[in-house]
């Protein structure tokens, strides 16, 4: 038990403390933002980024991983609250989050795997620059103050881990919001702080039932934003706790991770917060300043409600141009700039649809539809490459009245033209033998075309003989074949 306990959570206390330090500072204005773009309370945000935190501390597939309110997330929540208000949102996150348990139970997060690397790559570069495009409205129209604020931030970022000693002991993000908060307060600096963007609360969040109708409207009203926040929420977290993976070279359990985010969420919204989901920025952050195990995630969630409750006169008086410098240094670390430098090396086809995820992405604000397409576009060049491994020799015996065609190779629907055009038709022919040994046929599209060859050859009155199926193909044509069925000579192309 306590090597279990040793193993899990205090394996890597200090840079799981400091790492959650850092990214509870740097989700308070995004909780917020994230609320404001929902149009609901400030608190909604941050009981939510607090609530989904801890609880996904405990229960998540991904531990390092920070989970809480998301600007993904709070964009389908806009027409809902406008619409219905509040309490329809917190009953909407609930059903949310049972959606996404039932998708843990359904192994849906194994539905990964058919995720290809371009489109991984191109949702990170694609977040980068929305994460970059966020912090803009907070360098336009400003002082020069916020410029030098910012630059100087960046400046501690990055050299601060060359200073002997403290420089690997201590996270620099954190000595950055530390030190621009001091030099603000000091000078008095006229400048955005925290506490220009909303009132952050003063009390715990409290146990709150969605105050709706239980009924038949209700669920007909909520259904369809949970169903789109359930989905939104899985893909970001899937694709956040794969690329966390990926910098932290461990594995991940992405069915847990599914059920884990549900039940963060129904947690959260029985706290009065609306649904979250993975973040890739704040996770960057954990990982960069040394967090890896679950209790990083589970000091960010506590001492976030710590700061915004206890310490919220503190914490209004961080400067926005510290936390800006932050989420710069992660979409600078978080955009893949060795896809740029590979653009010449890599297939086209690779390279299309990592632009394609990362155009969609930034264009519609939407993950979704982002890697939707670029799935889309991996699963057509890759059909249509697999498409073209498809040959079919054709050889005459001596006295010239059978021919045996060999088809070698894989043949579904994007292949099937290419197998029907390979036989001659109007060959005057006594007998052809189709050899399928080194063939595979994959779909009813396959099965259709091997009809198309074997009906059309018997009605110009050749003998046809298929022989050589695999035990998976014969299954396939057995069921949905007709050519070897009584009723075959019915269903002659023309009759």
């Amino acid at each position: 038990m306590l090597q279990t306990l040793k193993n899990t959570w205090l394996f890597n206390l200090r840079g799981d403390i400091l790492a959650g330090l850092v990214v509870a500072l740097a989700l308070i204005p995004e909780a917020i933002a994230f609320s404001i773009i929902a149009g609901v309370d400030p608190k909604v945000g941050l009981y939510a980024s607090f609530c989904i935190a801890v609880v996904i501390a405990f229960v998540g597939g991904r531990p390092g991983m920070i989970s809480a309110a998301t600007g993904a997330m709070a964009l389908l929540m806009v027409t809902l609250v406008k619409d219905h208000g509040l309490q329809y949102l917190l009953a909407a996150s609930l059903l949310c989050g049972v959606l996404q348990i039932g998708a843990g139970y359904l192994k849906l997060g194994s539905l990964m795997r058919f995720v290809s690397r371009s489109v991984v790559t191109g949702f990170v570069n694609a977040l980068a620059i929305l994460i970059f495009m966020a912090q803009l409205p907070e360098l336009t129209n400003v002082t020069w103050h916020v410029y030098a604020m910012t630059a100087a931030g960046l400046g501690i970022i990055y050299l601060f881990p060359y200073v002997p000693v403290v420089g690997k002991v201590i996270p620099s993000p954190l000595v950055c919001i530390l030190s621009l908060t001091a030099v603000a307060i000091a000078l008095g600096l006229d400048i955005r702080t925290v506490g220009d963007m909303g009132e952050l609360p003063d009390t715990l969040p409290i146990f709150l039932w969605p105050d709706v109708p239980l009924n038949f409207d209700t669920l007909a009203i909520i259904f369809p934003y949970s169903a789109a926040m359930a989905v939104v929420g899985l893909l970001e977290s899937m694709m956040t706790a794969t690329i966390v993976d990926d910098l932290t070279d461990t594995s991940s359990d992405k069915n847990r991770e599914c059920k884990g985010q549900g039940v963060a969420n129904i947690a959260s919204s029985l706290l009065g917060g609306m649904a979250g989901c993975a973040m890739i920025g704040q996770s960057v952050i954990n990982v960069k300043s040394g967090g890896r195990g679950r209790l990083s995630t589970l000091i960010a969630g506590v001492v976030l409600l710590i700061m915004v409750v206890f310490l919220s006169d503190w914490v209004s008086k961080i400067p926005m141009a510290a936390l800006v410098a932050v989420m710069i240094m992660v979409s600078i670390g978080t955009f893949s700039w060795d896809s740029i430098r590979n653009l010449k090396h890599y297939p086209l086809s690779t390279n299309i649809v990592m632009l394609a995820t990362v155009t969609v992405v930034v264009f519609t604000h939407n993950l979704a539809y982002g890697v939707l397409v670029g799935v889309l576009l991996a699963a057509m060049f890759f059909a249509n490459k697999i498409g073209h491994f498809l040959y079919i020799e054709s050889e005459m015996d001596a006295a010239g009245t059978h021919r045996t065609y060999s088809v070698i190779g894989q043949v579904f629907f994007s292949s099937s033209s290419k197998f029907t055009d390979a036989f001659d038709f109007k060959e005057a022919i006594e007998k052809v033998t189709i050899d399928l040994t080194r063939a595979h046929f994959w779909d009813i599209t396959a099965v259709a075309a091997l009809d198309k060859v074997v009906l059309k050859l018997r009605r110009e009155g050749t003998e046809v003989m298929v022989l050589g199926l695999n035990e998976a193909s014969a299954t396939i044509v057995d069921r949905f074949g007709v050519h070897d069925k009584p009723e075959a000579a019915d269903t002659l192309i023309g009759h």
